[in-house]
């Protein structure tokens, strides 16, 4: 069995079977994710200790966790992606980590709302170079056909990286403090930055492709790319769809463990233990069996790319309605394990379909473009949105504003499943056009 494609090495591969090296690689890759979601997700799990003790309202954590850091994170990652499609992205890769981590660790020490909110700036800056590069190097390290399971095993970073952010992290701010926590696990990411330049290789980019594309083949430029993308009408649906999604995921995501103790009534202590388990198993569930789904599925049924997230999508709305609704946080908890499962499936879904509709070395500028759609629309409206509408709410209803708040991203569901059911009928387009409709 091949797949250790080094390209210093100058391997190409024979067969289209993962091998020992293929798997250390994703494994190592899903571990830095964790450590960039982890350290992403320290705000919103820490918000109400932040909150008392530097006096900052919603609205201001919405800008921090939405706007501000989605502008970095999002805009830099064009130039990013760019720069990784042209040179070592695992160099890339691990620069970034160790930016992001150096970043988190100063959100422990910030002493105002400005401080905090450069060094969230900052973090987002060096995440921008986290995710395009990986989607590549996993691209190139696993074949057509394998590709959705890998990269959905690549995608548990967020679920583990939340529950283990939750978990260590209220647990290490209940016993010291919330500066603590950014602390230690920020710093856990600078020894991870050293370990993922000995472990992992630049791959072949390109070469478990067919036909294969060498790396002496010419290479895309930046606007060749960005053209590409946006002319191609799945493509761009595909980050709508998602765009949408993570309105609702962020926004409520961003909210959910400061509404569970300030109007729920849960503990620090609370939420390290039954959260985390909540979030880790629910996220961890649905976007692993999310991958398992596609690559059964879109081996002879394109449109699965889309219907497989607008069912799931459909699935999730009652719980969300009866979390919004629960009057213990104990019943919420039941209620967020659907949301949690299903709301994700769009992930490997958008994901693996713009991997496997570019060329190799689009990939990782791509995968940005996807990430900037995504993210400016999600990461950037949902917090932001939720935020201010909590504000707003306060006045008149001080005990409840964030339930409000909730209710308004019942809609974006309905949106959000339009957008991948239409989807559904240009992929069928497309496949029709191409003579590989059964």
């Amino acid at each position: 069995m091949v797949t250790e494609v080094s390209a210093e090495a100058g391997v190409f591969p024979t067969a289209t079977q993962p091998g020992a090296r293929a798997w250390a690689v994703l494994g190592m890759l899903c571990f830095i994710y964790v450590l960039n979601f982890l350290d992403r997700s320290l705000l919103s799990i820490l918000a109400k200790p932040i909150q008392d003790s530097l006096h900052i309202t919603d609205g201001q954590l919405g800008l921090i966790s939405g706007l501000f850091f989605a502008l970095f994170y999002c805009l830099i990652a064009i130039p990013v992606g760019w720069l990784a499609d042209k040179t070592n992205r695992v160099w890339v890769l691990t620069i970034a980590c160790a930016i992001w981590s150096g970043a988190t660790m100063a959100c422990g020490v910030a002493s105002s709302y400005g401080q905090l909110a450069a060094a969230r700036m900052t973090v987002g800056f060096g995440e921008a170079g986290g995710v395009p590069p990986s989607y590549a190097i996993v691209s190139d390290y696993f074949p057509s056909g394998r590709r959705g399971t890998a990269l959905s095993i690549y995608n548990l970073g967020p679920p583990i990286g939340a529950a283990l952010g939750t978990a260590f992290g209220a647990s290490i701010a209940a016993a010291y403090s919330w500066r603590d926590a950014f602390i230690v696990l920020g710093s856990i990411g600078l020894l991870a930055a050293l370990l993922l330049r000995i472990i992992v290789r630049e791959p072949v980019r390109g070469g478990l492709d067919h036909p294969y594309q060498s790396a002496k083949d010419a290479r895309s430029g930046l606007w060749q790319t960005i053209v590409a993308f946006f002319s191609k009408r799945s493509l761009v649906l595909a980050a709508l769809g998602s765009g949408v999604t993570q309105i609702i995921t962020y926004g409520a995501g961003g909210f959910t463990t400061l509404f569970l103790m300030r109007e729920k009534g849960m503990t620090l202590g609370e939420v390290a233990i039954w959260s985390a388990l909540v979030t880790g198993i629910g996220m961890s569930a649905g976007i692993f069996i999310s991958g398992r789904v596609l690559d059964r599925f879109t081996r002879r049924w394109k449109q699965a790319y889309a219907l497989v997230p607008a069912a799931s999508l459909a699935l999730a709305i009652p719980f969300f309605i009866g979390f919004i609704w629960a009057p213990t946080w104990q019943l919420a908890l039941v209620f967020l394990i659907g949301p949690f499962s299903l709301n994700y499936f769009y992930l490997s879904s958008s994901v693996t379909l713009v991997q496997e509709e570019v060329r190799p070395d689009q990939r990782v500028m791509s995968g940005a473009l996807l990430l900037l759609v995504m993210n400016l629309m999600g990461m950037g409206i949902g917090p932001t949105f939720v935020g201010a509408a909590s504000d707003y709410f306060h006045a008149n209803h001080p005990h409840n504003s964030l339930q409000l708040a909730f209710w308004l991203l019942v809609p974006f569901y309905i949106v959000a499943i339009a957008l991948f059911l239409w989807l559904a009928r240009v992929l069928r387009e497309e496949q029709l056009a191409s003579g590989d409709a059964l």
